[in-house]
């Protein structure tokens, strides 16, 4: 059973429930019997029990006190496909919207609930420039963007809305020039450009319009300034265009895009006591009545938290344009500030169009949840379900969408302890820039319906103590099942019942046996409990230094987990979206999720996700993507508008690509061309990936095919006459040696004829000679 200690104890047992409501705490498997005459004749009997264990003892189904949490919808409008035309205002994003739930703590319970990103939804989008002196041909490029954003938006909604507002910096030492000469013109003897308007912190200059012309016509009014030191006041004017809502023109129903252009890091807080500013910023629109921030010169510098809360409240999307050498700084502010992208801007903005397109489109293909008022006492963790259909537990974001699409998330949720009686507990889900939420009302079962008929003063508790749930409340200075016996009695008999086996201490040595029940001792470290005084809620494991590692309660040597938590001392979170790497893959597909951190099994792969691994086999395939998109506009990531997104490493390219660095990795590709594309990759100190790559793909002249052929074939023939010639040699000089040798042999026959003619001679006369002498 899941309430069986690693000791042997069965939990709601080993307690110290001396009511319904303490045994309804201890777990949620723990039920209360509250028969009068349960346990009579069997000695100490816990009415604190699993179901099945007070049945099988005698307990009446009817007397077991036994809450279950419960969850029910109150509002649970359909999701809407479109978002504009005649229903605009009646758009539903998120489903259900509204449910309340009953929860017994201890008890986890779940909800699903289902978002959509609908179609044609409209956008608001103010563009918020630095106007400092570095910015001015940024200024030149952007004075026509009003009528060609708005005509590349059109492709996207059908209703848009443009607007526009400037910064600078705090018109203040040490942060811009204050002599009385700068006054007017802080560019006074400034060679380079002489003529600039006064330092400002924020100027809104138009509210959001579809008239698309008014912003053209603005934007061509202004002018740079000049401040003194190089960060700028660029998160006042952000906090600014954020609440400053009736100003601004922020429509409820639209999607709220806050683009901010810059080129330097910007001032954060507490840099405003540099110049005596030691009022921290109070989150509120200061908007005179020529639109400009009046208390610039007052506070300090809004903080990262602070801009986070305002734009999460007004559901607005920040969109960071920066230049290449800011992107890993403005990077590291978007892990800090929800529902926030960074975008690299060339030097002169000339790219603007194409960035807030690309943000935009990445802004829509992602949902993410974020929960509002969350109560301390309820844990909750999130499993998504995205287009694959595939559980992701620990994680509340799904990416890769396309407009239109579905996705599931299941929420499930614990109630850790019960609240003050008469506290009512709410929370809201809603999407990271959604105006759409999900209200969440929570009441907790911790109170027993047999506490309602508790009699005072009742003859079963001897007249001094309340009878409740079929116990007896003694009053001070009585103890016992009926509040028979005084504080202080003491005898053999009772003493025995104090032990929890033969052998073993008295109420384990923690506490003193009266009436024959243990009365624990107090204790400086926590609570020390049971029947035999032998649990505590401190003696289990900790992290450094905290019990249960504060994601846990500590029962009688065991760490009960929140939710969300597990391990022997609950450090280890189940939460895996911080695991997830741009591309969408837990740890990069490079390694594990453990305790919500990336454990990289790859050899060699490195980084929070386990995105960064120059020795892994894919290491070339991967960057070779984005090579293909970056510089040719070509590849798989060309077509999805992930390029932006997916690659966001820095491409050198060079005439003549050197590979005698030890530290990068060659890789080498083959185009559809036929030629070859050479890129080198490594890992600068700075933690960012650097690709250094040629400028276009090497492509040698090939040869004509009837060049190759001709060419083939002629070596062949030439290959056999050689081989002709050599043989006809080697035949010739071994028939002239045949030759030699038979003429040789020829001249001997005829010597050894010639001198054999006398001797045949002769012998023929001297056979002659003999036969004729015989004759005669």
């Amino acid at each position: 059973m899941c309430c069986v200690l690693r000791y042997g104890l069965n939990m709601c047992m080993s307690g110290s429930a001396t009511s319904c409501e303490e045994c309804l705490l201890i777990h949620p498997s723990c039920a209360w019997c509250a028969q009068e005459d349960f346990g009579r004749g069997r000695g100490l009997t816990s009415r604190c029990d699993f179901i099945q264990n007070l049945q099988r003892r005698g307990c009446g189904a009817q007397f077991i006190e036994y809450p279950t949490s419960s969850i029910s919808v109150l509002k649970n409008m359909p999701l809407s496909s479109t978002g504009s035309g005649l229903a605009q205002f009646d758009v539903v994003q998120i489903m259900p919207q509204k449910i309340s739930l009953s929860l017994r703590p201890g008890e986890q319970t779940s909800f699903g609930l289902q978002v959509r990103q609908v179609e044609d939804y409209p956008v608001d989008l103010y563009y918020l420039m630095d106007l400092s002196l570095s910015m001015k041909d940024d200024l030149d490029t952007i004075r026509n963007l009003g009528t060609k954003l708005a005509h590349e938006m059109g492709k996207l909604t059908s209703n848009f809305r443009l607007g526009f507002g400037s910064f600078v910096d705090k018109n203040m030492s040490p942060f811009s020039y204050t002599a009385p000469k700068y006054q007017e013109n802080p560019c006074s003897g400034y060679k380079l450009f002489p003529n600039c308007v006064p330092t400002f912190g924020f100027r809104h200059i138009l509210p959001l319009t579809d008239k698309v012309d008014r912003f053209n016509e603005e934007v061509q009014k202004q002018m740079v300034s000049r401040n003194r030191d190089a960060p700028e006041g660029g998160f006042d004017a952000i906090l600014q265009a954020a609440v400053c809502k009736t100003e601004i023109g922020w429509r409820k129903e639209a999607y709220h895009l806050l683009v901010f252009a810059t080129d330097d890091v910007p001032h954060l807080a507490l840099d405003g006591r540099l110049g005596g500013l030691v009022e921290p910023h109070d989150g509120q629109c200061h908007l005179n009545d020529r639109n400009e921030y009046s208390a610039s010169t007052e506070m300090d510098y809004p903080s990262l938290a602070l801009l986070g809360e305002k734009l999460a409240e007004n559901n607005i999307f920040l969109i960071f344009a920066v230049t290449k050498r800011l992107y890993v700084i403005y990077k590291n502010f978007t892990a800090l500030i929800p529902g926030t992208t960074v975008e690299i801007l060339d030097q002169d903005s000339k790219n603007v169009i194409q960035l807030i397109i690309a943000a935009y489109n990445n802004i829509r293909s992602k949902v993410e949840l974020s929960v509002w008022d969350h109560p301390e006492d309820i844990s909750l963790s999130f499993t998504a379900t995205c287009q694959d259909g595939k559980p992701l537990p620990g994680l509340r974001k799904c990416a890769d969408l396309k407009i239109g699409d579905t996705v599931s998330f299941n929420v499930t949720v614990e109630a850790r302890g019960c609240p003050p009686r008469g506290t009512d507990q709410s929370f809201t889900i809603k999407p990271v820039g959604f105006k759409d939420r999900l209200e969440v009302a929570v009441d907790y079962q911790c109170d027993c319906g047999c506490s309602q008929t508790a009699q005072t003063n009742s003859s079963i508790c001897s007249s001094i103590g309340t009878y409740k749930c079929g116990t007896c409340h003694c009053e001070p200075g009585y103890l016992g099942a009926r509040c028979e016996c005084q504080e202080g009695e003491a005898s053999s008999m009772y003493q025995s019942a104090c032990r929890e086996a033969e052998g073993k201490q008295i109420c384990s040595g923690r506490g003193e046996c009266s009436c024959n029940q243990c009365r624990c001792f107090e204790s400086d470290f926590g609570k020390i409990y049971g029947s035999f005084c032998e649990c505590d809620d401190f003696s289990c494991p900790r992290h450094k230094g905290i019990l249960c590692s504060g994601h846990g309660e500590c029962h009688c040597g065991e760490c009960k987990c929140h939710a969300g938590y597990v391990g022997d001392n609950c450090n280890c979170s189940t939460e895996t979206s911080s695991c997830i790497s741009d591309d969408g893959k837990m740890c990069s597909g490079r390694g594990n999720c453990v305790c919500g951190r990336c454990q990289c099994t790859e050899p060699g792969a490195f980084g929070d996700t386990c995105e960064k691994c120059p020795t892994c086999p894919d290491a070339c395939g991967t960057k070779r993507e984005c090579i293909e998109c970056r510089l040719f506009d070509s590849g798989r990531l060309a077509d999805n508008q992930t390029c932006q997104r997916l690659c966001k490493d820095e491409i050198i390219t060079v005439e003549n690509l050197k590979t005698d660095d030890p530290g990068a990795v060659l890789c080498l590709y083959k185009t559809d061309n036929d030629c070859v594309m050479k890129f080198t990759y490594s890992e600068h100190a700075s933690g960012q990936s650097i690709l250094t790559a040629l400028k276009e793909p090497e492509c040698g002249g090939g040869p004509e095919a009837m060049t190759v052929l001709l060419a083939v074939v002629g070596s062949i023939l030439l290959v056999g006459v050689v081989l002709l010639a050599v043989w006809k040699l080697v035949i010739t000089i071994h028939d002239r040696r045949e030759f030699a040798r038979f003429q040789s042999a020829r001249s001997r026959a005829r010597y050894e004829m010639v001198r054999m003619i006398p001797s045949a001679v002769e012998h023929c006369l001297n056979v002659f000679g003999t036969k004729y002498n015989n004759t005669n």
